[in-house]
């Protein structure tokens, strides 16, 4: 079976609202270096610069990976990322296609990993590649359970 999708297209503010939700899932440890620092300098109170530098550190961190990905919506090689687009998906690759005659191919080995929303489907290629699937874009539930499936089967998701 093969799920074909309606033409979608990804707004820069989704996308980086879903990168950065990416990159806080997967980076999760990182934010224990600023609560390590709390916690080990919680024996002298009246050192409150420690507390404002693990709060610094943690803004900086998410401003940091905040501005990679607003940058990714100005570069020219990411730039089909954002246009309208629609997905052919089989167990083989995913297809991306930009007309009927123009398209790509990823390889479900080139795919990072998966999440299911409670609305979308999120195929994580690299850091700054996401293919984002809102449940609209599927004609039926079927195609959303088919797809779900797959990425069971191939252990993108648990």
């Amino acid at each position: 079976m093969i799920v074909k999708t309606k033409k979608y297209q990804l707004t820069p503010g989704v996308y980086k609202k879903m990168a950065l939700g990416n990159i806080v899932r997967d980076w999760w440890w990182a934010f224990l270096v600023p609560l390590a620092m709390c916690a080990v300098y919680a024996f002298f109170p009246s050192e409150h610069w420690i507390y404002i530098t693990a709060l610094i550190i943690t803004v900086l961190y998410i401003a940091f990976w905040w501005i990679q990905f607003s940058g990714v919506s100005y570069l020219e090689q990411y730039k089909v990322l954002f246009e309208r687009l629609s997905y052919q998906i089989d167990s083989r690759q995913i297809l991306i296609q930009v007309s009927a005659k123009q398209g790509m191919p990823i390889p479900w080995d080139k795919v990072q990993g998966a999440r299911v929303g409670k609305d979308y489907i999120l195929i994580v290629v690299t850091k700054a590649q996401l293919i984002h699937l809102p449940h609209k874009i599927f004609n039926n539930t079927n195609e959303v359970k088919f797809l779900e499936s797959i990425l069971k089967r191939k252990n993108f998701i648990k």
